[in-house]
């Protein structure tokens, strides 16, 4: 299976890893189950997902508990991320980056993980109370004390930019560019799909030009881009997308042409190809520093995501999907 580097500390991992988040958190909770989520990681693993992307707030604390009970048993296979600097509280989330913190919950971590080292650290988001270098240096520490391979940063969200009005991930470049003075960032992790493309603009040249590897979250659109969910089917109340611009009824239904669209470009490619595979081939397409991290819960899942690395999109089919309309959300 093909391989590629993430970031200047040119380490590898698969070109398809694998979001272990919906499987302990934001995502329906009577759909989570320790025995199913573990044979998952286990078939992406075998798959050729080598990244595993978790963070110490899933949960909280119980995602990387998942995980740490397969990398106990294949810590060879994996390239293990987490992430650090959000606390949960009760119904709410706050940031915290204070050096002392991050360098307790490095340790937590990596016994939650059962490992001795991290292979990519993240920060998770930035403190507003904590100058953010001081954050990062931190973390560099945790780099020298060989506790941590190297760091990341995990991107504010586009669509909070777009409410404001602000030009989307200025925020996350200018925090890229602060800390890059002082330890190298070797990842930036971000929403990227057909439907959410607006890393593409500054954000995903940002990494291109500097070396910097590009996970790209949310590939599948919260699974809408898959095609297997329904207009109007409900969700959950713990669901992240019950509250979801874009996954109201109505909304759901003004994007199903999205999907049409990856649909026809999956049936070119033969009857075992899907549109969740067309969705991923395209963001892999957008560079050899992209890797795209869906989230999974069902074996069979991880293992078609997996197999996305063997689509090729032609020149037509990237066309088209340029072509297929811009998703709608509640805002519009």
């Amino acid at each position: 299976m093909e391989r590629r580097t993430i970031g200047a500390a040119a380490l590898e991992t698969g070109a398809v890893g694998l979001g272990c988040m919906p499987m302990s958190w934001a995502y329906s909770t009577s759909q989570q189950r320790g025995d199913r989520s573990l044979r998952t990681v286990h078939a992406a693993l075998d798959a050729g997902s080598t990244l595993l992307d978790t963070a110490d707030m899933y949960g909280p604390f119980t995602n990387e508990l998942l995980v740490g009970r397969v990398l106990k048993e294949r810590r060879r296979d994996a390239f293990v991320s987490t992430k650090v600097g959000l606390l949960v509280g009760d119904q709410h989330v706050v940031a915290n980056g204070r050096p002392g913190y991050v360098k307790r919950a490095c340790d937590a971590s990596l016994r939650r993980l059962q490992t001795d080292v991290i292979d990519l650290y993240q920060l998770h988001r930035a403190d507003p109370e904590v100058p953010v270098e001081e954050t990062w240096g931190a973390m560099a520490e945790l780099v020298g004390a060989g506790k941590v391979r190297a760091l990341g940063l995990s991107a504010v969200g586009a669509r909070a930019s777009r409410r404001s009005g602000a030009h989307l991930y200025e925020g996350t470049i200018r925090q890229l560019e602060r800390v890059q003075q002082v330890f190298p960032v070797s990842a930036v992790q971000a929403e990227l799909s057909v439907w959410s493309p607006e890393a593409l603009e500054r954000l995903l040249p940002w990494c291109a030009a500097r070396g910097v590897g590009f996970l790209a979250a949310m590939p599948l659109g919260n699974g809408f881009l898959s095609g297997t969910l329904t207009p109007g089917q409900g969700f959950e109340p713990d669901d992240v997308r019950a509250r979801h611009p874009r996954f109201t009824a109505e909304m759901m239904a003004a994007n199903q042409p999205v999907v049409a669209g990856l649909r026809r470009i999956a049936e070119r490619h033969g009857p075992d190809t899907t549109p969740a595979q067309v969705a991923l081939a395209w963001v892999l397409s957008r560079g050899r520093h992209v890797v795209a991290v869906p989230g999974a819960k069902r074996e069979r899942w991880a293992v078609e995501n997996a197999d996305a690395v063997r689509l090729a999109l032609s020149a037509r089919d990237v066309a088209e999907v340029a072509g297929l309309p811009p998703a709608r959300g509640s805002w519009d």
